[in-house]
């Protein structure tokens, strides 16, 4: 017995060591490198800006015409992606969670040839205070060939002072607010979209697909914007759709 008793002893004070091994440990952490979309050269740059709160359809809508001009052949397409102040996904106002491509804060971001501003939630009050972003809305300006936004997206470009010289127009119901808010600015309530110089506003909503549609004729020409309509089964002719050209 005073033998079982001896290694009874010695088998507890090793598992006693293993634990006391095993507990200090220290636990491995992946540094896992950041991936940025591959993009292509000789296309146009196209960044959709996205936030907590970003409506699904004004930013799906623009997206899915864009993306499809790489199925088109003898243009210069469109490389598509997000850009947003985190590396964290965003959720959008209906709940879906993205993943932004590049973190316009600390990333360096490709030239970017065509901005798109998505409606978001708060584009009405607390996004209007927000500097950083606001600042970044007119670093791009500088350089971009075209800014767009969607329904509430106006409001962003309207605080930027970038529609300070040009028509615009935004949701339906938020034209009294937006003519409230910028008075001085010359906001339109009978057009689905706008198109004046560099900037192209629109009402927003499924209305996004035909802002982004034209945008696509003003850059490539009727045929093809007929097949990128197509091709999303919606019956394209810009002279059905209330809008306004500023020449």
């Amino acid at each position: 017995m005073r033998y079982i008793a001896t290694f009874l002893t010695v088998l507890l004070l090793l598992v006693s060591c293993k634990k006391k091994e095993q507990n200090t440990t220290k636990p491995v952490t992946e540094t896992v490198k950041k991936q940025f979309p591959k993009l292509e050269a000789n296309r146009y740059n196209v960044a959709f800006l996205i936030m907590d709160g970003t409506y699904n359809t004004e930013l799906t809508a623009p997206y899915d015409i864009f993306q499809h001009t790489i199925f088109r052949d003898n243009i210069k397409a469109m490389n598509v992606f997000t850009v947003a102040n985190t590396d964290q996904a965003i959720t959008s106002f209906e709940g879906m969670r993205i993943l932004p491509d590049f973190n316009y804060i600390k990333d360096t971001l490709p030239k970017i040839d065509i901005l798109v501003i998505p409606s978001a939630e708060h584009h009405l009050d607390s996004d209007l205070k927000d500097k950083v972003m606001l600042n970044f809305v007119k670093r791009i300006d500088k350089e971009a060939l075209f800014v767009t936004s969607h329904c509430d997206g106006a409001f962003v470009l309207a605080e930027a002072g970038l529609l300070n010289q040009a028509v615009s127009t935004t949701f339906p119901s938020d034209i009294n607010a937006m003519r409230a808010m910028f008075p001085k600015l010359d906001i339109r309530n009978d057009v689905l979209f706008v198109h004046d110089g560099k900037y192209i506003t629109s009402a927003g909503g499924a209305k996004s697909f035909e802002a982004a549609l034209y945008l696509c004729e003003h850059l490539y020409g009727k045929k093809v914007a007929q097949q990128l309509a197509g091709g999303l089964v919606i019956d394209w002719n810009v002279d059905t759709v209330p809008h306004l050209i500023v020449k």
